[in-house]
């Protein structure tokens, strides 16, 4: 599922290309993506994009309707403008991207959900695979925008007091409090592993027994691989638009990793697998040289399950 940092990478390149650019059409491809009808898709059409924005692991883009033949926009009552100002919410999910394809004929696409076509360009929302995760919101209004917040905070630029009174208001394992959208915003599976290695936590840490200390090392941990991982794609998007948006980036030092050294102590990186996800750590660096019991590998050995790195060699 694309993460803040590929979201920041995603607004990097759109900017350009479609910011204070007219719709020509929204085109629905597939009928379910659609989880509103109100607007309905033709409202957009030759409405201009003047903002884009970052909620959570969503994308919206706001526009500027269209003006009927002899009107005029009323500059003078933004307040009015806000509530009619509709909005497309596009939630990626796990295998939903964005692609930008030049002007000119269509080009069919067997995976487009959508289209948003511009004089510039045609930006298509597609998604692989079967499960139909997914989707694309039309509303009105930006207080119509709230309903996607969850209420997590932005952490890149979040001092350290606050993240500490957020991170220790439930009681949680690390992996899962940095990855709850109500707690903190934009990080999952994959940045979270990444923030977990940096920091040398064990991802089933609790919140609640972390020292002062390791929630400053979280906290630096956070910031740093945030920031870093965002200016990294960033700086790609401004070069080409980001065709290949993965969980598993070269550089990674654990996320995707199992079985391969860790960068920093040459451990093979282990995982712990439940339903679609896998979390990856490094032993060694993070849990003392403790393996984590993984529920389909522990539960088939059982008593053969090993409990360290030396019983591993």
């Amino acid at each position: 599922m694309p993460e803040l940092p590929d979201l920041a990478a995603y607004l990097e390149a759109l900017t350009p290309r479609v910011l204070g650019r007219s719709l020509e059409a929204l085109e629905i491809v597939k009928p379910f993506v659609l989880r509103t009808v109100d607007p309905a898709p033709a409202t957009f059409a030759g409405a201009r994009v003047i903002s884009l924005r970052r909620i959570g692991k969503r994308l919206a883009f706001g526009c500027e309707p269209a003006v009927p033949d002899g009107g005029a926009p009323d500059a003078n009552n933004e307040r009015a403008r806000m509530e009619r100002r509709p909005w497309i919410v596009l939630h990626l999910m796990v295998a939903g991207r964005l692609r930008w394809r030049p002007p000119g004929p269509k080009i069919p696409v067997s995976l487009d959900l959508a289209r948003l076509r511009f004089s510039s360009g045609v930006l298509h929302f597609t998604e692989a695979g079967s499960k139909r995760r997914a989707s694309m919101h039309l509303v009105m209004g930006d207080a119509a925008l709230e309903q996607f917040e969850r209420g997590g905070l932005e952490v890149i630029d979040l001092p350290l007091e606050a993240f500490a009174v957020r991170l220790r208001s439930e009681n949680h394992t690390l992996k899962r409090a940095l990855t709850d959208p109500r707690l903190f915003s934009g990080i999952g599976n994959a940045y979270s592993d990444e923030i977990l290695h940096a920091a040398r936590l064990s991802p089933l840490a609790l919140t609640s027994r972390l020292s002062d200390e390791s929630v400053a090392r979280l906290h630096a941990a956070v910031q740093s691989t945030l920031r870093m991982w965002s200016e990294r794609l960033t700086e790609e998007a401004r070069e080409a638009f980001p065709e290949k948006v993965t969980a598993f980036r070269e550089g990674m030092a654990v996320h995707g990793r199992f079985g391969q050294p860790c960068p920093d102590c040459g451990a093979p990186v282990q995982r712990i697998r439940y339903a679609d996800n896998e979390t990856n750590y490094c032993a060694r660096c993070q849990t003392d040289g403790r393996l984590l019991a993984d529920r389909a590998l522990s539960r088939l050995l059982k008593q053969d399950w090993p409990r360290s790195l030396d019983e591993l060699a």
